[in-house]
């Protein structure tokens, strides 16, 4: 058999998103060549590894057996590869990261700089909602965690990097400028909402709660991008972090709206389960941002003093 490394790790990537055009965009491949490279990895079995019924693939359990030995091989490699690197003097191995949404215009800035100074590492960081991310906590899938409300059934370390702020935003402050806009009168706007699971929509929820506010819900979507695209298209008012506003504010596409008892202020937190064992690299970056954390907040997050 002549099966190679390519193969093995084209046929992983098919077995784990169970689709070649998937496996093709999460590759950077054609979906021809993902197709050609698990017809050349199939011709070398006599029993099928996929099968296709109505329009679905399907991985054998011949498959499944092949998908495990490929993973335990490109671990293989990969300690290889970072033991290489080790033996020169270089920081190795993985940083799994597992960030909420709206830390997506957070976490490129306190990691862009460990990554240039440890170019032979590799970083995952995996964006998606409050839920999802405790749940890779939980379930140890991640290193590390990027939120803004803590999670308060978890024992957990943490490192304070950020003061987190919501605003009222709508694309034009006009009408409120000659009358203050009151409890009243929020409670009339259309409101667009995130999604359950959402750590901005626990915090809006909190504020309404302590607020006795009721809002029309105008809209419901599933990222504060498609929340502030809404918004920017005068669809309706939110509830939005400052964070991920810079542009639209600087451009006045959309404008902050005083309103009674905000900003709404929580905490940018990178926390993982008390306990853990680190890695080398997840311990180099633990020490990294408890040293540059200042640096960082003061030189790519000044901009938010000014509102």
């Amino acid at each position: 058999m002549h099966y190679t490394l390519n193969q093995l790790q084209i046929f992983l990537k098919v077995c784990q998103t169970k689709s070649i055009t998937r496996a093709a965009d999460e590759l950077h491949l054609t979906q021809p060549a993902v197709s050609i490279q698990l017809r050349n990895l199939q011709d070398q079995f006599e029993i099928p590894l996929t099968e296709t019924i109505g329009k679905k693939l399907h991985i054998t359990d011949f498959g499944k057996e092949l998908s495990e030995s490929a993973a335990r091989i490109m671990e293989e490699v990969y300690s290889l590869n970072y033991k290489a690197l080790a033996y020169k003097g270089q920081l190795t191995g993985k940083l799994s990261l597992s960030v909420v949404s709206t830390a997506k215009y957070l976490i490129p800035y306190f990691v862009s700089e460990f990554v240039k100074e440890n170019p032979s590492i590799e970083i995952s960081i995996d964006v998606t909602n409050k839920s999802k991310v405790i749940s890779a906590l939980e379930q140890n899938t991640t290193d590390m965690a990027l939120v803004s409300i803590l999670p308060e059934h978890l024992k957990v370390d943490k490192i304070q990097l950020l003061q987190n702020r919501l605003y009222l935003v709508g694309k034009s402050a006009a009408p409120f400028r000659k009358k203050k806009l009151t409890r009243e009168g929020m409670q009339q706007l259309p409101f667009i909402f995130r999604e359950q699971g959402s750590g901005t929509l626990q915090v809006m929820e909190k504020y309404l709660k302590k607020h006795n506010l009721k809002l029309q819900k105008k809209l419901e979507l599933s990222t504060n991008e498609a929340v502030k695209q809404a918004v920017v298209a005068g669809l309706g008012y939110s509830l939005m972090p400052l964070i991920g506003m810079k542009y639209e504010l600087a451009q006045k596409d959309l404008e902050i709206i005083p309103a009674p008892g905000l900003p709404v202020k929580s905490d940018w937190h990178l926390i993982w389960m008390k306990g853990k064992k680190f890695s080398p690299v997840a311990a180099a970056f633990i020490a990294f941002i408890k040293e540059q954390k200042l640096r960082v907040a003061q030189e790519d997050f000044g901009w938010t003093d000014l509102y």
